[in-house]
């Protein structure tokens, strides 16, 4: 591991565990759900760690048993007060900053397919940039958004992210860097999405009949 690298922090933000994935009530129940939203920051969290790029992470969010699952796993854990994901991304910064943050990786906990050698592939095409950003497969969100210094442009998290984490960039006068990775780009929102996952060719899991890479590969138990 490079010194750069050593200087980069992850923040992997976690919604409340029964109120996430609610677009998806169509096609599966409130257990299922619960169960899913927690796979899911799981699968973010091993990759992040497994990328081994990252001097920390930080997992930021209100539902206890995320916090309790991040510190169980090595990584440092921030309680989310009120205020939604860009507020609580800002909250986190200032903590990644003050434990020595001179980059900051922001990745949401949606991602079903990512591994460490995603992560760590963004961060080395990243290596140079000042911003950079992995858009989602439909290049309207942003799935990874790579900041040096951390405080280069405030967060701008939700509908049509890619866009408005481009303009920032540009009026601060950084010029963004575009990179595209598949694993990281495909997230997890509609039921849409959860049927181009299942139709993938990796096997299905036991619980929710999802699919999974091969072992140490993305939807870690």
């Amino acid at each position: 591991m490079t010194a750069g690298a050593r200087a980069v922090w992850a923040v992997l933000p976690v919604k409340a565990f029964d109120a996430a994935k609610s677009r998806l009530a169509g096609a599966l129940g409130p257990d299922e759900r619960r169960a899913l939203t927690r796979r899911l920051m799981l699968t973010a969290l091993d990759a992040l760690l497994a990328s081994r790029a990252l001097a920390g992470v930080l997992v930021v969010s209100a539902e206890p048993e995320a916090l309790a699952l991040a510190r169980r796993r090595g990584a440092a854990a921030l309680p989310e007060a009120a205020g939604g994901l860009n507020q609580a991304l800002s909250l986190a910064r200032r903590a990644a900053m003050a434990r020595g943050a001179a980059a900051l990786l922001v990745m949401p906990a949606d991602l079903p397919l990512v591994g460490g050698a995603d992560v760590r592939g963004f961060l080395e095409a990243a290596a140079a940039a000042d911003v950079a950003i992995v858009p989602d497969r439909r290049r309207s969100g942003t799935n990874a958004l790579l900041l040096r210094p951390p405080g280069a442009i405030t967060f701008a998290f939700g509908e049509g992210s890619f866009e408005r984490h481009l303009a920032l960039a540009a009026a601060a006068g950084f010029e963004p860097r575009v990179v595209d990775v598949p694993a990281i780009a495909f997230d997890l929102d509609t039921a849409d999405d959860l049927a181009d996952l299942r139709n993938l060719p990796y096997g299905l899991a036991a619980a929710g009949g999802l699919p999974v890479r091969p072992k140490g590969r993305g939807l870690t138990a």
